[in-house]
């Protein structure tokens, strides 16, 4: 079984931070890309921002310069560092990742159950 669990969302000030992390855990042999994404509500869920096994970096162009994922391969864990954030940055941040269990042959992606951030005075 393998697991992704969020933590970090809150209620926030614009002009405020956030620290996102998403842990995997599980019978897992590899992982190569993990990914941000979020939903608004009564919108799409839209991917922010992904890092490949080996570090490079995409962002949607909304959250450059404010946005930072990042990884820790050896914890298995990715990261989202949330800065100058704005009220239309209110969503559910969801992390997902594509990985190879132990035994497997494939490798599938997986999702965190998502963790609510507003931005809000």
């Amino acid at each position: 079984q393998v697991q992704l669990v969020e933590s970090g969302g809150g209620l926030v000030q614009p002009g405020g931070s956030l620290r996102l992390s998403c842990a995997a855990s599980g019978n897992i042999l590899s992982i190569y890309d993990m990914r941000w994404y979020r939903q608004a509500p009564g919108k799409q869920r839209d991917l922010v921002a992904a890092i490949g096994s080996g570090g490079s970096t995409t962002y949607t162009d909304s959250v450059k310069g404010r946005f930072t994922i990042s990884r820790d391969n050896a914890k298995n864990t990715v990261y989202l560092q949330l800065n100058s954030l704005k009220p239309e940055d209110t969503a559910v941040y969801y992390c997902n990742a594509d990985l190879q269990r132990l035994g497997g042959m494939v490798f599938n992606t997986y999702w965190g159950q998502g963790t609510q951030v507003t931005v809000s005075s």
